[in-house]
């Protein structure tokens, strides 16, 4: 379908297929005819920056419009967030121009995009992530990939610096104060990612198929499509089998608690969650909950936080499916006390070093009255 509603989304997303690559975006509008009109324009517009990409050689200075286009078609639309990426795309042509060529864009003409960027009062990993490090991979593939004229920026310079991430634990008390006040139908979902870990996206995604009571095992598909499988543990069993027979597909669901003809949703019938849903939920019954500065991946640090205490480093790894352990090392404040009681044992076990005999302490007294 070239144009259609995602769920729970008033406005229509295009969605077409040209030269064997897929393209898709917001319209923008609730008007379905104004959406087709959209598409459109769209699909010409694409039409023209595909026979322009097609067109061009590496003689002469490439424009940031044909650089952007091509590294949509090669590496943007195939990222776990491309939406993302086409609106920074989107966002860096509407900045700089699309006539603009990369020799051109050079460390001041960046330094003045982040300062444009800033003024939009967000924080400074947002102004990384949807200007700097979209701009950077455009221009390093160009020249490295494709052989064409770059201006040689120093990035570094330009990247603002972000604060380390926290790593936020619940306790007791708050995880029975989320689950009370979450919504029936959200919580299984919730509870699922405090004792998982699992991100938002993967939880929503998680289909039956993925899960095999018999083998007790979870499939999960995580950033960039990347497949790892988690044991089932006899809490996460008996919280799924709960659940069996809620949908055909979908694992996690919500009730629709009214008719919304143009949703095509029947009040009382379950669907599968949607990430605006689960948010939107989220946000609500947390507040609602009293907990303070509870973030939803902070469910994801208390998972990975109380497996370390009994497992180890390797495990929690796996369980949140890094590549690098050194992104898991942060959780290693976790190992702190364990550490410290360790210690304690170990220096209280008879040995000279960790207990004073009669005569040490009798010493150390003569040398405090001496």
């Amino acid at each position: 379908m070239p144009v259609y509603r995602k769920h729970g989304k008033p406005e229509y997303t295009y969605d077409f297929k040209l030269r064997g690559h897929r393209f898709f975006g917001p319209t923008g509008t609730s008007n379905k005819r104004q959406a087709e009109r959209i598409l459109e324009k769209k699909r010409q517009e694409t039409l023209s920056n595909l026979k322009k990409a097609a067109s061009f050689t590496a003689e002469g200075p490439m424009t940031l419009e044909i650089a952007a286009s091509r590294y949509w078609l090669e590496i943007g639309q195939h990222l776990a967030n491309a939406d993302d990426c086409y609106r920074a795309i989107g966002w860096l042509l509407s900045h700089f121009g699309k006539h603009v060529t990369l020799d051109r864009i050079s460390d001041s003409m960046i330094a003045a995009m982040v300062a444009r960027r800033r003024t939009d009062g967000v924080s400074n990993a947002t102004v990384n992530r949807t200007s700097t490090v979209p701009l950077r991979g455009i221009m390093i593939r160009a020249k490295k990939t494709w052989k064409v004229p770059a201006f040689d920026v120093e990035w570094r310079r330009h990247l603002l610096k972000e604060p380390r991430e926290r790593v936020r634990e619940a306790s007791q008390d708050e995880e029975k104060r989320l689950l009370d006040a979450m919504r029936d139908d959200y919580a299984p979902a919730v509870r699922f990612a405090l004792l998982t870990g699992c991100r938002r996206m993967e939880i929503v995604d998680l289909k039956w198929s993925r899960v095999d009571f018999s083998g007790r095992t979870i499939t999960i598909r995580g950033k960039g499509d990347k497949v790892r499988i988690l044991p089932m543990t006899e809490v996460v069993r008996e919280l799924l089998w709960t659940l069996k027979g809620g949908h055909p597909t979908a694992v996690f669901t919500y009730v629709a608690r009214r008719t919304r003809t143009h949703l095509k949703l029947v009040r009382g019938t379950r669907y599968p969650i949607t990430m605006e849903g689960f948010k939107t939920a989220w946000r609500r019954y947390r507040d609602k909950s009293g907990v303070e500065n509870f973030r939803f991946h902070d469910t994801r640090h208390t998972a990975a936080t109380r497996t370390l205490r009994t497992g180890n480093m390797k495990i929690v790894q796996r369980m949140l499916g890094h590549e690098d352990i050194a992104t898991t090392a942060k959780y290693a404040h976790a190992m702190i006390e364990d550490m410290r009681l360790a210690m304690e044992a170990a220096n209280h076990t008879g040995s000279h070093t960790g207990a004073e005999d009669g005569d040490a302490m009798a010493l150390k007294n003569r040398k405090k009255s001496a």
